[in-house]
């Protein structure tokens, strides 16, 4: 299937509906913070597809590792030790990790309450987002063991 820029968050709403209908990924989760700052950073292990959550405002991703993912322009391949992304409100990627990644978003809050933050940052709630328990993903895995 060929991405049209244009097109890139109906292209990852549709991949996400499919990649609801699979296994679960693991894809541990650390938060960190400092003084008017937030960093939410997940584990993707290699051979990993996912879909990240629609966040509210802009932040610096952070990535480490070998990805391909969505970009407003199209799909772009991210080979690097480590490399800073600046992501604008609306952002909704989809990525496919050919090594071990490490995926961090960098938001301006000082919220330290992690329902409050996703409610703040995410179209979604903090158990709805990878790694939480009410995660679509997780939830159908659970359905189908």
């Amino acid at each position: 299937m060929e991405v049209v820029a244009g097109d890139m968050i109906g292209y990852v709403n549709r991949l996400e509906a499919e990649i609801n209908k699979l296994p679960q990924a693991e894809c541990p989760v650390w938060h960190h913070f400092a003084p008017g700052l937030y960093a939410r950073q997940m584990f993707i292990r290699a051979g990993t597809v996912l879909t990240g959550a629609v966040h509210k405002s802009e932040h610096l991703c952070i990535v480490s590792g070998d990805i391909d993912v969505t970009t407003d322009e199209g799909v772009r391949r991210i080979t690097a030790l480590q490399l800073i992304i600046k992501s604008k409100p609306g952002a909704k990627r989809a990525g496919c990790t050919y090594r071990d990644t490490f995926w961090t978003t960098v938001h301006a809050t000082d919220e330290t309450d992690l329902e409050k933050l996703a409610m703040e940052l995410f179209e979604s709630t903090n158990q709805q987002l990878l790694g939480g328990s009410e995660n679509v993903q997780l939830l159908n895995n659970r359905l189908e063991g």
